[in-house]
């Protein structure tokens, strides 16, 4: 992947790759420990299904992140792990959504097409994992 972009744009850039990076690395964590906490198998295997999705975000940006720096991102554990189960949930619910909008802003402000769409489908995943 090759495009030229502005010095200052790409530090932005970088910038939210990072954020994105740190938020997956703490949701795939999150979710491994939320899904102790679940009442059945089928929560469960909901919950680790989102983890597959929160693992390929994570595969994804730190594909990006190395293609624009040439360095591998090094994430930082941010969050907290949930104590019970409805805490997680409430927890995550508030996580995915602040993400969203968080990836719907990269989106629109990014002038590469394959950052961008990049985005905004791993928002719209967002979404789903919210609902």
């Amino acid at each position: 992947m090759q495009y030229a972009i502005q010095p200052s744009s790409n530090d932005k850039l970088v910038l939210d790759l990072t954020n994105a990076i740190n938020g997956e690395f703490n949701a795939i964590r999150f979710y491994e420990h939320l899904a102790q906490f679940a009442p059945n198998e089928e929560v469960r295997n909901r919950i680790l299904e989102i983890r597959g999705d929160e693992i390929r975000h994570y595969q994804g940006f730190s594909y990006t992140y190395t293609c624009l720096t040439g360095q591998q991102p090094s994430p930082q554990i941010t969050e907290t792990l949930p104590i019970d189960f409805k805490s997680g949930v409430l927890t995550a619910f508030k996580d995915e959504q602040e993400a969203v909008d968080f990836y719907h802003r990269v989106s629109r402000e990014s002038t590469i097409p394959y950052i961008s769409n990049q985005f905004r489908s791993n928002a719209s995943d967002e979404q789903n994992h919210a609902v």
